[in-house]
């Protein structure tokens, strides 16, 4: 059940640690997520999200967190470790919570493809 927990230590918080993300190279989407990722030094996976208002109004983006979160947790032990990622929905993507499940695992199963 421990597993199931998201603490403050697997999130990124602080502007720096989401603009290390996003200057980095790795980069992978489909027609739900996009997923951009850069290696830590910490070893262990930390999710950030970024949720624009283009994607709708509080009720939709607090939606689209919560799903993303929860996918996150439920595959956290699955994924690869020591990467740092930022989450963000694709314009005109659909909140469901199965094809985020599918997206997640797939996009960073396509991203610790480019880093081997």
């Amino acid at each position: 059940m421990s597993d199931q927990t998201f603490p403050k230590s697997a999130r990124l918080l602080k502007s720096l640690e989401f603009k290390r993300v996003y200057d980095g190279s790795l980069f992978a989407a489909d027609d739900t997520l996009v997923i951009k990722a850069v290696p830590n030094e910490s070893g262990q996976l930390r999710l950030g999200l970024s949720v624009s208002r283009k994607v709708g109004n509080a009720v939709v983006r607090n939606r689209w967190k919560r799903r993303i979160r929860e996918a996150f947790r439920r595959h956290r032990g699955e994924l690869m470790l020591g990467l740092d990622i930022v989450v963000r929905p694709k314009r005109g993507g659909v909140c469901d919570s199965e094809k985020i499940d599918l997206s997640i695992k797939k996009l960073l199963a396509r991203i610790s493809k480019k880093l081997k």
